[in-house]
């Protein structure tokens, strides 16, 4: 017992140097995980606010002006699948209003131009998300 005393005490410095070495590489594993996935988010979230822009011109345009060529609902369809693409790569809340605006849309956009409801329903989904989006990238650290 004495022999592994003696011998743990001749090693002690390197014992400690091998758990520095070890913590740190797995601290510094961690860290770049933990950035990784932030830049992904980041760049997910960047990316869905112009998309939520675009399609809220949409309904502008074909609600509110009845321009059926810089609002044609369907050209709406290529925004919403685009924000529910950058969507998953969210946490939540982010993640469930892409999938709100979607539904939204999905049930709403052949009623653009005749219903008020319809233009309501979408640009209020639209508005929460990207309040939930600015959330998300508010929180990243």
């Amino acid at each position: 017992m004495t022999q592994l005393k003696d011998s743990f005490k001749r090693h002690s410095v390197a014992f400690v140097s091998l758990f520095v070495a070890f913590s740190s590489l797995a601290y510094n594993t961690w860290r770049n995980e933990r950035t990784e996935s932030n830049r992904n988010i980041r760049t997910a979230g960047v990316e869905m606010l112009p998309q939520l822009g675009e399609l809220d011109r949409i309904v502008f345009f074909s609600h509110y002006d009845m321009d059926d060529v810089r609002g044609s609902p369907r050209s709406g369809w290529a925004y919403v699948l685009t924000i529910r693409d950058l969507g998953r790569l969210t946490p939540s809340p982010a993640i469930e209003s892409a999938e709100t605006v979607v539904q939204v849309w999905h049930s709403n956009w052949s009623g653009l131009g005749k219903d008020d409801a319809s233009a309501g329903a979408i640009s209020d989904s639209i508005d929460r998300a990207r309040e939930d989006v600015l959330k998300v990238l508010a929180s990243l650290d």
